[in-house]
């Protein structure tokens, strides 16, 4: 797999350079950066020269990075993180595209490239906020209708806005703010004083 990802990485610094703002492996996979001005172009190529032959969008995904490592990131909040295959010279890569402006993020729409990405931006918009302009149908499709927010950014409360309950007066079900209080819940730990020595359970 390594001698793949070396081949893969030297296409990439031979044909792209100037659209790769980095390049690194990790893990035994590769991710390559590109700014959201050449994002389109870049997966374009991906797609269609046929040194990388990239037929597949396996996933894309947002990321908030805005407590990323301990809080101690620098840099945009909100990322677009691609997943693509190629079947042809089985190998994957990823691609991670950082919005411009984190109070309202924007990444281009893949959705002419790969259909695919169709529910997969609608996730990222729903659940991040991420706007995917050339989307063609961009809604919410995991949050309730007339959701307010985006529940996994970092920054949404674990217990929501809102909650919801049938209200037999009126017939229906209603909205109403949280009643129940954030709390942190630490476990009890009992120690006994020789537990787990010879004879001692």
């Amino acid at each position: 797999m390594t001698a793949k990802l070396d081949t893969l990485a030297q296409h990439l610094n031979d044909r792209l350079a100037e659209l790769i703002v980095t390049q690194r492996t990790a893990l035994g996979e590769l991710t390559v950066e590109v700014a959201v001005s050449d994002y389109l172009d870049l997966l374009a190529v991906l797609r269609d020269d046929p040194d990388f032959a990239f037929d597949q969008l396996i996933d894309l995904c947002g990321v908030d990075y805005s407590t990323y490592r301990n809080g101690v990131w620098s840099g945009s909040r909100f990322a677009v993180v691609c997943h693509l295959q190629s079947i042809e010279h089985n190998w994957r890569l990823r691609v991670r595209c950082f919005a411009a402006d984190d109070a309202f993020p924007v990444v281009p729409s893949i959705t002419g490239l790969w259909t695919v990405a169709d529910w997969f931006e609608r996730e990222a918009f729903d659940l991040f906020g991420i706007i995917f302009p050339g989307h063609e149908d961009l809604r919410r499709i995991l949050t309730d209708y007339g959701f307010i927010g985006h529940p996994l950014r970092k920054d949404f409360p674990v217990s929501g806005h809102v909650e919801m309950r049938y209200d037999p007066t009126q017939q229906r079900v209603i909205y109403q703010p949280v009643s129940i209080e954030p709390r942190e819940i630490t476990p009890r730990i009992v120690r006994e004083e020789k537990y787990g020595t010879p004879g001692h359970g």
